[in-house]
């Protein structure tokens, strides 16, 4: 049970020998490049650039408004009472995750399993293989989030994914079955539990309306009945 931010990936920048040595060149999106290189680059870029590697193309996303970082921190918050209430579980804000081949994102928010799990933890960081839950805010990425990076999640066997598309005032949230994400079915009055992590139900409408009292309190109850055992996240059929 813990809560974390992403690692400072830039904390050991590559050393160079001298004045006569040549820069790296910059990221820019639309960029081919490995996973090496990239990271290299990255390495070297300024803390405040966010930038991510899929299928070997660099995308960097637009700078971040309060129309994308109120909702993101509204999962977080959603993500870390889960993750406080629930042994093994970790949930993570803008963490570098390396999905194998020349992928490496840096999902808004995500909850992996610290054991037994999907992913792994390397050393220096990061995360390594799939997390069970990513999530997305869309507001200037959309288009990004839902082609794109929808089609890396579920190749790389990311079990659930969920996209909060802000302009639409929606919220999809998609379970992995065969290979293909398909909306996991609601409750009832808007609210949708999670098929991988037990009680971790998500009240849509309070969570679009902003009404993070009645958010937690359905978060509070679906923990309460998984803690009672009467709360169960039956497999996709």
């Amino acid at each position: 049970m813990a809560v974390a931010a992403k690692p400072q990936r830039k904390a050991e920048r590559v050393q160079r020998g001298g004045a006569h040595d040549t820069p790296l060149p910059q990221l820019r999106p639309g960029d081919h490049l490995s996973l090496a290189e990239f990271q290299r680059r990255y390495a070297c870029a300024p803390d405040t650039w966010i930038a991510e590697l899929i299928e070997g193309v660099v995308y960097m996303p637009s700078p971040v408004t309060d129309l994308h970082s109120a909702p993101h921190s509204d999962l977080i918050m959603w993500a870390s009472v889960y993750a406080h209430h629930t042994a093994g579980v970790i949930a993570l804000d803008t963490q570098s995750v390396r999905l194998g081949g020349d992928n490496e994102v840096q999902p808004d928010m995500l909850l992996r399993r610290t054991g037994g799990g999907t992913s792994k933890r390397t050393e220096d960081g990061y995360i390594e293989g799939p997390p069970e839950l990513v999530c997305e805010v869309s507001y200037t990425s959309a288009t990004y989030d839902l082609h794109v990076k929808k089609a890396l999640y579920a190749k790389a066997g990311v079990q659930e994914y969920l996209v909060w598309r802000v302009e639409d005032e929606a919220i999809d949230w998609w379970t992995l079955h065969e290979g293909e994400y398909v909306p996991i079915p609601e409750l009832g009055e808007g609210i949708v539990e999670s098929r991988v992590f037990p009680g971790l139900r998500l009240n849509v409408n309070a969570m679009l309306a902003g009404d993070g009292k009645t958010v937690l309190a359905t978060l509070t109850a679906g923990i309460a009945l998984r803690d009672a055992g009467q709360t169960s996240s039956p497999a996709t059929g």
